[in-house]
């Protein structure tokens, strides 16, 4: 049997969303150091192009639009010289890409989502499925460049923090209380009792990650509970919050981008989650399933990517799950 030629120049595709593309990072990284006589060219997002702290030689960034229509990126992608393609989103926009190069000839592989898995995993609690970092890796070994992970941070030095304040002793903790669902955030009023609890050692600081507007709106008022309360939420660039996120000890996060924003730098990550659960692959990088925060009632985890509703119309995951268990596992 004849073996395949090995690509040189391989398309990496995976436009969104912005928790999904960092996870990818770790496979993307580790491949191209195993691999640096190949050129990974990688098609995201121009917002999650910044995730790409410290890339690689061979890592080639091509940020695209937002919301870019499906011809005109089909018509860019046209161009380039690629011999195999890494679809690791697997979704019905990428399968048109994967069409357009198989229909050249090039070698594709795609992501496998195992849907029959996560959905016994809804029905029938069903254990652990393999984490989604891992898969990334698997798309590649399919192309023959399988590799040994060996991504620990994006920074190999401390970056240099975007606020004027010293550490010295004090323990650092990163709060970041919103998701993208309704069932996988838990509900403010008991987040801010955490905030406020951890704000009585007298040795620890708070930093609040959010975006702009009702977010960052919400968090300044937070700031009055103590003056070693900060809310950054909407004040840095993505590449200077990674930055702060490896100076943070801990960061507190739901099932969100903020869990692998942290994951990549290396930081400690305490999970809460909702309507997802650790069972649904989406742990942060290295992280440890004893810092994942769960009630595991019988009812979770009722849905793979979160949604806007409960199906049960009481959010019992969040509401029942006391402040004291994210405290005391600090």
């Amino acid at each position: 049997m004849k073996k395949c030629k090995r690509p040189r120049h391989v398309l990496v595709y995976r436009l969104s969303a912005l928790g999904d593309v960092a996870m990818t990072i770790p496979a993307i990284y580790s491949c191209a150091r195993r691999w640096n006589e190949v050129t990974f060219h990688v098609v995201t997002s121009a917002f999650c192009s910044q995730l790409f702290v410290n890339a690689p030689a061979n890592v080639v960034l091509h940020p695209v639009e937002k919301n870019v229509d499906t011809w005109r990126l089909l018509k860019a992608l046209n161009k380039m010289d690629v011999d195999g393609v890494a679809d690791v989103h697997n979704v019905l926009r990428s399968w048109v890409v994967d069409a357009m190069f198989l229909l050249k000839g090039k070698r594709v592989r795609m992501l496998k989502k195992n849907r029959d898995e996560r959905h016994a995993i809804l029905k029938e609690g069903k254990d652990t499925q393999r984490p989604f970092t891992l898969r990334y890796f698997d798309v590649f070994e399919r192309l023959g460049l399988s590799c040994v992970p060996s991504f620990t941070s994006l920074f190999e030095t401390l970056p240099p923090l975007p606020i004027d304040r010293v550490k010295g002793d004090e323990r650092w903790i990163g709060i970041a209380p919103y998701a993208r669902y309704a069932n996988k955030t838990y509900p403010l009023e008991q987040m801010r009792e955490v905030v406020q609890s951890l704000t009585e050692d007298q040795h620890t600081r708070i930093f609040l990650f959010g975006s702009k507007g009702e977010q960052a709106e919400t968090l300044k008022r937070w700031e009055e509970l103590s003056s070693r309360i900060h809310s950054v939420a909407g004040c840095f660039p993505l590449q200077q919050e990674l930055a702060l996120m490896a100076h943070l000890d801990a960061m507190i996060s739901m099932d969100s981008a903020n869990q692998h924003m942290a994951s990549l730098v290396g930081t400690r990550v305490v999970s809460i989650w909702g309507s997802t659960t650790p069972a649904c692959g989406f742990m942060g990088w290295q992280q440890n399933p004893k810092d994942a925060v769960c009630l595991h009632l019988p009812c979770q985890p009722c849905a793979i990517g979160g949604s806007p509703h409960c199906r049960l119309n009481t959010l019992d995951c969040l509401k029942k799950l006391p402040p004291a268990d994210i405290i005391n596992i600090l």
